[in-house]
Parts: C-alpha cells; structure tokens; sequence
C-alpha cells in the first residue's frame, strides 16, 4: 500500500514550465483525482517576458496568443529574404496572460493547492515518494515531484568537456508617431549589423504599423553592459527603419543559458526536471515555450496511463543533440561565422523544413538536406572537437 503523502504531485516553481505543466493537468480527466500543489515564491503579477514560437498545430494556449505572423523575413550581408509561412504561423504569447490564465484555470480546480513559497531541499525519501523542504522550514510531501528550479550550471562547469555560452537580450516594446513596421512580417534574424566575433542580431515583433517588439540579441558567454544593447537597439530604429522618435512601453532583459552540459530529466526515481533544468530549452536557439508543452504532454500521458512518470522523460532523439553541440563548437570558435551558416540555410532551403529540423522532427534524408545546404568545413573541425572530447576553441 502507498505511503500517505500531503499531495500527489508537487510542482516547484510557478514560471513557464511549472504551469504548463499544472495547467496539462487540470485538463487530463484520467488525473481528476489527483492533489496537486504548487510552490512558486513569486506573485507573476507583472509581464515579465514574452514567448514567440512558430507552430503548424493548435496548441493549449492558442487562445492567449498576443500576435501572430504569417510572413517571416531573414537578413544578412550577402542574403535577405521575406518568407511567406505557408504551414506555420509565428506566434507570440504575453507572460501576464499566461499566468492569468493558467492561474485562473487552477483556481477553479479543487485539485490544485498553492503555495507563495521558495523550496530550499527537495529529496527522495527511503519510502517512495518525495518531500519539499521551503527556505521558512515549512514540509509537503508527494508521490512525484516535478522541479523547474533553473540548474546551478555555474557551479557544475566542466568547460574541459561541455560548451556554455547565453543567449542574452534587451528588448524594448516601442510606439511610434506615424507608420514604420510592417505587421505581417516578424523579422526572425538581422544579422546586418557588426558581428565582432559573436553572433549578433536584431529580432522584431512588429504588433502594428506603429508598435513592435524590437531586440538586440546574442549568443556569447559574456552579458554585455545594458547601455550597449541599448545602443544598438537606437542604431537599428534610426538607420533601418528610419524613426528617431519613439516611446518605450514596455522592456524586457534576459538570459538563456546554451549548453551541451548533460541536463538529467529526473533525479531519483520521484523527483521529475522540467523546463531549463530538464533541457527543454534548445540548446542551439534558445527556443524553449514550445518544447515545454510537448514535455507536459508527454508527462501527463505517463501519469495518466500508467501512473508513472514514461521511461523515456524527454523523447530527444541523440542526432539532434550532436548537430546542436556542432554549433555550439561554431558559435564558441568562431561566432561570426555565425550568420553565414544561417544564411545558408534559409537560402538554400524551405523555411518550412528549417522550421521542422529546429523542431527535431525531420527525417535522415531531410537532414542530410539540411547538413548538405551549409558549408561542411566548419561542421567537420567541431566533429573533431566532439571525437576527441574537447570543445573547440577561438581560432
């Protein structure tokens, strides 16, 4: 018989993934039954952040998505295109929105506890089942827990083996005067600017002719001053799109780590990892809000058929994650080149099939496609790299 637990489920940490997660839940009626508790020190008051992604199938959250795009356009030095999605749409979804809808969902549900607290310990007991332990000295029990708490990648570094570079951003939400975006068009990447041995570029979520998203991003091991993005942002407005006079709305600063550091999906046989902490945010883009609702679904089907957790947490498949370490190696040896192997890409193939390859759903003969459009030199170097098991450095 089943030891007697506080809640079946413990989830540690109210963000994207804790939620996502709870929310699965409360829409599995094979789970009904279950006592769920949530633990996340923050209010999530506030729009902290937005999630963009593109997707070819309804998702949980349609019903929230901010803005969408049906055009997509890419810009370099030597190539520029505007892409019309034809299967996908790109999409957009406002933190605050999230968590309101999520967190009315729950409050509706008689199942789901929550709690306004930070877990300090979360172990496995000897007796099945798990235990929080809150920084106030507070104690709940579970079958499972499922912890989103971001990993203490600083202090588990092994930079002899694994490569560890951000992808970092400023963005600013700006109103403008008069027309200057164009808002069927999401500008993906704009690596026009200087590069200065990283990949840097400008993102754009245009949401009207006179409102976007407008973010300078880039993927290297050091965050920058905030003046420099800041002034790279200015730059970007005033020579590409021609406006000098705008006002700020809204801002929003972050970092993703990209690594090819092991990130195990579980630790024991009841705590269960989610979201950054379980490596759901791809290691080569940064892109995580999608990949989290897969890994919910996968979970809460688990729970659901079997009453465990699946075997297989994740479903990653190891190709993938060899083709996203061989650009981690790139972007760590030689950032710059960076944009040329993106180039590549979009110039040589079907925006659709990129899209497909980023979601880890293409075939062998479609990634040979892909690995075929891109200049192999650089691939072949950081292959060497991975047989020698050594990460490449700054050439």
């Amino acid at each position: 018989m089943d030891a007697p637990f506080d809640f079946d489920y413990l989830i540690v940490g109210g963000g994207a993934a804790g939620l996502s997660l709870a929310y699965h839940l409360s829409q599995e009626p094979r789970l009904a039954s279950k006592r769920v508790l949530v633990l996340e020190p923050d209010t999530k008051e506030q729009n902290d952040r937005t999630w963009s992604f593109w997707a070819d199938e309804p998702l949980a959250f349609d019903q929230i998505v901010a803005h969408e795009w049906e055009r997509l356009a890419f810009r370099s030095p030597t190539f520029e295109k505007v892409f019309p999605l034809r299967r996908h749409r790109y999409k957009m979804i406002r933190g605050l929105d999230f968590y309101q809808f999520v967190g009315s969902a729950l409050a509706k549900n008689p199942q789901f506890s929550r709690v306004a607290t930070a877990v300090a310990t979360l172990e496995n007991l000897p007796n099945g089942g798990v235990r929080a332990i809150t920084t106030a000295g507070e104690q709940f029990t579970g079958r499972y827990a499922f912890d989103s708490r971001p990993p203490a990648l600083r202090e588990l570094q092994q930079p002899s083996r694994y490569r560890y570079l951000l992808q970092h951003f400023v963005g600013w939400e700006v109103e403008t005067d008069h027309d200057a975006f164009d808002p069927t068009t999401q500008e993906f990447m704009d690596f026009r600017g200087e590069q200065r041995q990283e990949p840097r570029f400008m993102y754009v979520l245009p949401f009207s002719k006179r409102q976007a998203l407008v973010e300078y991003t880039l993927f290297s091991a050091q965050i920058l001053p905030k003046p420099e993005y800041e002034a790279e942002i200015r730059r970007y407005l005033r020579e590409r799109v021609g406006i000098s006079s705008f006002r700020i709305t809204a801002e929003e600063v972050g970092a993703i780590p990209m690594t090819d550091h092991p990130l195990p999906a579980r630790n024991g046989p009841g705590i269960v990892h989610l979201g950054v902490r379980a490596g759901r945010a791809k290691p080569s883009t940064g892109y995580a809000f999608k990949r989290i609702q897969a890994h919910s679904a996968r979970l809460v089907t688990g729970l659901a058929t079997t009453g465990r957790p699946p075997r297989d947490l994740t479903g990653d498949k190891w190709q993938f994650r060899l083709f996203d370490t061989l650009l981690l190696d790139i972007m760590q040896r030689r950032g710059e080149i960076t944009r040329d192997i993106f180039a590549d890409l979009f110039r040589k193939n079907p925006v659709e099939r990129i899209f497909d390859f980023l979601d880890e759903r293409t075939s062998a003969w479609e990634n040979l496609q892909i690995m075929h459009s891109v200049t192999p030199w650089p691939f072949l170097r950081s292959i060497w790299h991975v047989l020698r098991g050594r990460p490449g450095k700054r050439e």
